[in-house]
């Protein structure tokens, strides 16, 4: 079975496991930029990852980067890209990636540089899929499965958290992944379907309560997690959005950082008080929850997808719940496109690939 070679970009939260699960399969031989390689090497050293090449890159540099992506480097021809860097450097790495036509996925919850990939990837040959994560990404494809189940849908909700499964701090809540994601998601404009219209909706508005398991959960809206779904949707559903939860109180206290304290005109100090106050933990819990109602077979009806995923160990190392989810997300839309060539070409978007390919898959596997 021949390899196929993969460039990451970014060896941080979630880029390591990408470089551990792609490595561990034996079916790729994943060439790692970062402009961090410490960590990253001591981590292919430690798990054995043979199929790991970890080498300096500022990704910002666009001849850098350039240099990389057109196989001068040494390492030839990619097969793909994976950006698992902070979204503002996405548009940078589409805009190559259409320029040599490697295929190319990204983790990005960015609306606006959802769109710059969609508008690079018109006329290219290669595949163009962001938002390949789990909120947007997996939820997509869920929330998809769900709605084929209908004739006519008339409700849909898509609820995410990924938490400390013992928080003990004001905020409830620890860094589990980018903290300029999260910040971006917690600021930047919603959007969603209300009454049959495709709307803009007010971040850390819309609050909700929701209980599982016999937990209390809040929720609100936050950007970027519907992804596609609105754009592939519109004027078949009366109502669509997207909200993440967090423990009660948590809403509360960032409305009063981001609103009252004005921190999301100064985005820099934000992150600077979050990642010193609050810790990291692989000690986490990520919660997927959809439901879809509408009319099948004449009746009203409703179905739900309720997921509680902890964390696991993969090649020997224990991974926390964002980390496998996110990866696995990312990796196996990779696999699923890389395996259907023909099936595949220019922008596709999550809602493209089944729940049922999904989870058959190797990568897949840790949400089924």
């Amino acid at each position: 079975m021949t390899m196929r070679k993969v460039l990451l970009l970014g060896a941080g939260k979630i880029g390591s496991l990408i470089a551990t699960m792609l490595s561990d399969s034996g079916g790729y031989d994943v060439h790692v930029g970062s402009l961090e390689t410490d960590e990253a090497k001591t981590l292919v050293k430690e798990l054995g990852l043979t199929h790991v090449t970890v080498f300096p890159l500022d990704a910002q540099d666009e001849k850098a980067l350039d240099k990389v992506m057109s196989g001068q480097n040494g390492a030839g021809k990619f097969d793909a890209v994976i950006s698992g860097l902070p979204y503002y450097c996405n548009t940078l790495v589409a805009d190559l990636a259409a320029k040599y036509e490697v295929n190319y996925f990204d983790l990005t919850e960015d609306v606006g540089v959802t769109r710059h990939v969609q508008n690079v990837s018109k006329g290219v040959s290669s595949v163009f899929m962001p938002q390949c994560g789990l909120a947007p990404g997996f939820i997509s494809i869920v929330a998809n499965d769900l709605m084929k189940k209908f004739e006519v849908i008339d409700m849909v909700k898509m609820r995410v958290g990924a938490l400390p499964v013992n928080p003990n701090n004001a905020l409830k809540y620890s860094l589990t992944w980018s903290t300029d994601g999260l910040i971006n998601e917690y600021g930047n404009t919603c959007y969603g379907i209300e009454n049959g219209e495709f709307v803009a909706l007010q971040p850390l508005e819309g609050y909700e309560t929701i209980t599982l398991d016999g937990v209390l959960y809040e929720a609100f809206n936050t950007s970027g997690g519907l992804g596609t779904l609105c754009e592939t949707y519109d004027g078949m559903i009366r109502t669509m959005n997207y909200k993440t939860m967090r423990y009660p109180g948590h809403c509360k206290e960032i409305k009063l950082l981001m609103n009252e304290l004005r921190l999301n005109e100064d985005r820099a100090t934000l992150k600077r008080i979050l990642e010193r106050a609050i810790p990291k933990t692989l000690q986490d819990v990520v919660l997927i929850y959809v439901a879809v109602a509408g009319k099948s077979k004449g009746q009203f009806l409703e179905e739900n997808y309720v997921k509680k995923v902890y964390p696991q160990e993969i090649a020997g190392k224990l991974w926390s719940s964002i980390q496998v989810t996110t990866a696995s997300g990312i990796c196996s839309a990779m696999d699923i496109v890389l395996d259907n060539s023909e099936r595949f070409s220019g922008f596709i978007t999550q809602e493209s690939v089944t729940l049922d390919e999904v989870t058959s898959n190797r990568f897949g596997k840790y949400y089924a």
